[in-house]
C-alpha cells in the first residue's frame, strides 16, 4: 500500500496560500467534470487546514472556474459575508462572529475572506460566500419582521424562541415550534427571499424540535442537519454555471454514514445526487496541536474557550495518517480515484481504517486515543496529509 500510495502523492510545495497554485495542477486532470468538491478537516483547530483549504479554494477559483465557497456555516448571517466580499460594507472580524461558529473566527478564515474581496474587485464571475446550515437563524428572523408587515406578530411570535436557541443546549423544543415553522413558509410569497428566509426558520425548527440521539438514527437532529446541508448546496447549484467548494469537516463530507446513527451524512447525500460529479477530500494531520472545546459530561461547555489539544503520531497500522506518513512523510495530497488499482489496494480501500477526528469538542483526557472507523475508498475520493498540525489562531 505505501508503495501505491507513495507513486501518487503530489508534495505540496509549500502551504502559504498567497504562493503559487502551480504545485495543485495535478488536481486538473483528477477533478475534471466536478461541479462541488468536498474540502473536509479533521479537526475545526488546525491552522494548516486552513492554509490548504485558502490556497485549495483559490485553485479552484482561479484556475477551474469555482464560483461558490459553501461554508459549514449559519445560512442566515453568511448573507452579510458575501455582500461584503462582493465589495459591500462591514467589518469582516464581526462578521465572521455572527456567524455563530467560533470556529471561523480565525486569522487565517480572515485571510481567506479578504481574498475573496480582493478577487472580486477585477474577476469575473465572481466568487460568492454562502452558508449552508441553518443554525442561528437570527437574521433571518429580523428580516421576516422586518418584511412581513402586520402578519409578523402571528407569524413569527411563536417562533421567536428559536433566536435564542442553540442546538444540543438542553431539551427538544414542542413539536409545536415546527408546525408554526411550517405554517409560516406555507404563508409567505414563493420565489423570493422570504421564502428562502422562511425555509431556513423551518430547517432550524426541524433541528431544535429531534432528539440528537434516537434508536432510529433517521430522526436524529444530526442525521436531518447533514440533509439540510445537502439540500441547501444543491439550491446553489440550480445556477448551471455555479461550481461549489464546501467547507466542511470530514464527517460532513465523507461519502458515508453516522458510525453511531446509521444515518448518511452530506457527502452521502451529495454522492448520491451527483455521483462522479462530487468529490470529497479529506484532510488529514499526523500529530501536532488543534483547538477545541472540552466536553464536560457528555456535552459541550459553550461557557469556557477553546483550549489547545496534542496529539502524537498515530503509530498503528490500521490508522490512515500512519500509512500516509509511511508513504510521504510530507505534506501531500493523493487522489483515490483515477488509474488503475491492484488487487491489494482494492481491497485496503475497501476495508475498515481508522482516522483522527474532532470536531468543535474533544473529550478531556479520551482525545489521544480516539479513532473514528472508515472505509477510505467508500468515503473519500482523496485525502490531503499535512505532517505537523498547529493551533488556529483566535481573532
Amino acid at each position: 500500500m505505501t508503495g501505491w500510495l507513495a507513486s501518487r502523492a503530489v508534495p505540496l510545495d509549500g502551504l502559504d496560500p498567497r504562493g503559487a497554485v502551480a504545485g495543485l495542477e495535478p488536481l486538473r486532470e483528477v477533478l475534471d467534470g466536478v461541479r462541488v468538491v468536498g474540502l473536509g478537516e479533521a479537526t475545526h483547530g488546525t491552522r494548516e487546514f486552513f492554509l490548504l483549504k485558502h490556497r485549495l479554494l483559490r485553485f479552484l477559483v482561479e484556475e477551474l472556474g469555482f464560483t461558490v465557497l459553501a461554508m459549514e456555516a449559519s445560512v442566515s448571517a453568511s448573507e452579510a459575508l458575501d455582500a461584503y466580499v462582493l465589495g459591500g460594507a462591514g467589518e469582516p472580524e464581526r462578521l465572521l462572529a455572527d456567524l455563530g461558529f467560533w470556529t471561523w473566527r480565525t486569522r487565517e478564515m480572515l485571510a481567506v475572506v479578504e481574498w475573496m474581496r480582493a478577487h472580486n474587485r477585477t474577476a469575473e464571475p465572481k466568487v460568492r460566500f454562502a452558508g449552508i446550515d441553518p443554525q442561528f437563524p437570527a437574521a433571518s428572523l429580523r428580516w421576516l419582521r422586518d418584511h412581513l408587515g402586520e402578519r409578523a406578530g402571528e407569524l413569527l411570535g411563536p417562533l421567536a424562541v428559536l433566536g435564542e436557541t442553540r442546538l444540543g443546549v438542553g431539551e427538544p423544543l414542542d413539536p409545536a415550534i415546527e408546525a408554526a415553522a411550517r405554517r409560516l413558509a406555507d404563508e409567505v410569497d414563493a420565489g423570493g427571499p422570504a421564502e428562502a428566509h422562511a425555509r431556513t426558520v423551518r430547517q432550524f425548527a426541524t433541528l431544535v424540535t429531534r432528539p440528537m440521539r434516537d434508536a432510529d438514527g433517521a430522526r436524529t437532529a444530526g442525521a436531518a442537519r447533514d440533509q439540510f446541508m445537502a439540500d441547501n448546496v444543491d439550491r446553489l447549484l440550480e445556477d448551471p454555471a455555479a461550481k461549489v467548494a464546501v467547507w466542511a469537516h470530514n464527517g460532513h463530507v465523507a461519502a458515508g454514514h453516522y458510525a453511531r446513527l446509521g444515518a448518511p451524512v452530506m457527502g452521502d447525500h451529495l454522492r448520491q445526487r451527483h455521483g462522479a460529479g462530487y468529490y470529497a477530500l479529506g484532510l488529514l494531520f499526523g500529530q501536532g496541536e488543534f483547538r477545541a472545546r472540552r466536553l464536560r459530561f457528555g456535552r459541550p461547555d459553550v461557557r469556557r474557550p477553546p483550549v489547545r489539544h496534542r496529539v502524537p503520531a498515530a503509530g498503528r497500522p490500521d490508522v490512515a495518517e500512519s500509512l500516509l506518513a509511511a508513504a510521504c512523510p510530507r505534506d501531500h495530497v493523493v487522489d483515490l480515484r483515477l488509474g488503475p488499482r491492484p488487487e491489494a489496494v482494492t481491497r485496503w480501500l475497501g476495508e475498515q481504517q481508522y482516522v483522527r477526528g474532532y470536531g468543535a469538542t474533544a473529550g478531556r483526557f479520551s482525545y489521544k486515543l480516539t479513532f473514528t472507523p472508515a472505509v477510505l475508498g467508500a468515503a473519500f475520493d482523496g485525502l490531503a496529509y499535512i505532517a505537523h498540525g498547529t493551533c488556529s489562531t483566535p481573532l
